[in-house]
């Protein structure tokens, strides 16, 4: 079983300025829980133990999240709250490592921090952005095939072609349920892309990656791109595509964490109902 995970958080959240001048939009609420929970509840269903953010400024609210909070505790025990004590300590088993990323320059880079943290295991890598339905088995359903094959596999998504530019876009050849990786490109312009099957914030890493982002210049923005390491990477080991099959959602711009929210809230069994009617009332008048 793979047992570790690494999410990088260290990101200037420039998009929800200015409420992330100070506080990380990691931290941003969907209902009851941070972004950044349901990266970690993601990975805990798949059997990952120890968790390691590569974080940057402003980022101590992810690490006092993750940690133990004696007194609001005492008080919850005091007053017979224990749902509540439940919800607040659900990462009691785990283990949480915290790394600065010294320098903004990029996802790349990021991932390069955790080798001391990695050594020689193979790892998941979860941008907490890319909200996916809880109900989905992504992360389950990419261990099998990197069980299978022995070799890293990334997610995938098909976009519209006006998305393309936003994304690292993959060409690949199908093979029964999964690709197989044959080239990737960061960002490329709609008249240049090889395909619209996007690369989404999840992977299963192998240790390799570290030697290819090691010796590697820097790409798209001036940042040591993720998707440059594995392109070079691809040329001696395959890499596997898996395309997911449920709902991804972009929480990383402010349309998408709308989107997220109304979406979820509207599945939750508490507040369905009443946010229903609340809804409907304030459709009926525009």
């Amino acid at each position: 079983m793979i047992k570790k995970a690494v999410l990088p958080v260290a990101g200037l959240g420039t998009r929800f300025l200015p409420a992330t001048k100070a506080s990380p939009k990691e931290m941003l609420p969907i209902l009851d829980k941070p972004i950044i929970q349901y990266a970690v509840e993601e990975a805990v269903k798949v059997g990952v133990e120890e968790f390691l953010f590569i974080t940057g400024k402003h980022k101590r609210a992810i690490e006092d999240h993750f940690d133990k909070a004696y007194e609001l505790e005492e008080r919850l025990k005091i007053s017979g709250k224990y749902d509540l004590l439940k919800k607040i300590n659900f990462f009691e088993n785990l283990n949480f490592a915290y790394i600065r990323q010294k320098e903004p320059k990029g996802l790349g880079d990021a991932i390069h921090c955790a080798k001391p943290f990695i050594k020689d295991e193979p790892f998941i890598v979860i941008l907490s952005d890319d909200v996916i339905d809880p109900d989905c088995s992504v992360l389950s359903d990419m261990i099998n095939l990197y069980n299978q094959t022995k070799s890293p596999v990334i997610a995938l998504e098909e976009v519209s072609w006006e998305e393309v530019s936003r994304y690292g876009i993959v060409s690949a050849k199908k093979i029964d349920e999964h690709y197989l990786i044959e080239d990737m490109i960061e960002k490329p312009e709609k008249t240049k892309t090889p395909s619209n099957l996007a690369i989404i914030g999840r992977y299963i890493l192998t240790p390799d990656i570290f030697k290819h982002l090691e010796t590697l210049e820097p790409g798209k923005g001036g940042e040591i791109q993720l998707t440059d390491a594995l392109k070079s990477m691809a040329k001696e080991v395959s890499i596997y595509g898996y395309k997911i099959q449920c709902k991804r959602y972009d929480a990383g711009e402010k349309f998408g964490y709308l989107k997220t929210i109304i979406e979820f809230a509207l599945r939750d069994p508490e507040i369905s109902s009443e946010f229903k009617k609340f809804l409907k009332e304030q459709l009926s008048c525009i």
